[in-house]
């Protein structure tokens, strides 16, 4: 089985589509979303109906929740707020419903996907540090997990100690792991490039893909939809 890994899409419908040209290239069987559909950018609508036609399974993000209205807006720093708020408006009620109707955690087959951690993913922490690795590993039922939220591609891999990787390419066969493989909308590693990845549980590696696409237009409809322009300057950094 060949898995397509992607989340963190943030209402970006050029890097969506961009992303969903390179899962189609890679030819996987199966597709995990890891939540964030929305935030951010100035497309939610015609990124909830692509990925929603793409079929994946998906669970809930932050920003879904909290355009949904089941997240207090108090947890958002005023950019992300303003962009909720704008998303709300935006989008009719039954969307708003079905982006709260997402779990935030959900297993297929040998796998987890979770937006944020594995050991409180209601709580939308970020899984950056070993700590939080080690945190989620006491509660992993599965060997492999994926997660998204930090918008960082990194694997972590159970042990003593717990080891992080940051490559491309990793092997996870035999090994308990969580693995985040970026962001397609937004991402922050000083890489604007949108990344994806692709899991092959016959050979148990997995590769992160980065691919290119049209930043300007991005950010030139988030200037549009009248949203703060870090948003739109941060898609040309990474960051």
């Amino acid at each position: 089985m060949r898995y397509g890994i992607f989340g963190d899409v943030h209402a970006n419908l050029q890097a969506l589509q961009a992303v969903a040209d390179g899962l189609q290239e890679q030819s996987v069987d199966e597709l995990l979303c890891l939540g964030d559909l929305v935030g951010y950018g100035a497309d939610p609508a015609a990124c909830i109906e692509m990925v929603r036609a793409m079929g994946p399974t998906l669970v809930g993000g932050n920003h879904d929740w909290g355009a949904a209205g089941r997240l207090q807006l108090t947890y958002f720093n005023p950019a992300a707020r303003a962009a909720i708020e704008w998303t709300r408006a935006t989008l009719d009620r039954e969307t708003l419903d079905w982006l709260g109707s997402q779990d935030v955690l959900t297993t297929v087959g040998d796998v987890t996907v979770s937006h944020s951690t594995i050991h409180d993913p209601q709580l939308f922490d970020y899984l950056v540090t070993a700590y939080d690795a080690y945190l989620s590993f006491r509660h992993l039922t599965t060997p492999l997990a994926f997660v998204g939220h930090s918008h960082v591609p990194a694997t972590f891999f159970d042990g003593n100690p717990i080891t992080p990787c940051y490559d491309t390419v990793v092997d996870l066969a035999g090994r308990r792991c969580i693995a985040n493989v970026g962001s397609v909308g937004q991402p922050r590693d000083g890489n604007p490039l949108a990344a994806f990845g692709v899991y092959d549980d016959a050979t148990g590696v997995l590769t992160v893909h980065r691919v290119a696409y049209d930043v300007e237009a991005a950010a030139a409809r988030i200037r549009a939809a009248g949203l703060p322009d870090i948003l739109a300057e941060r898609l040309h950094l990474g960051r």
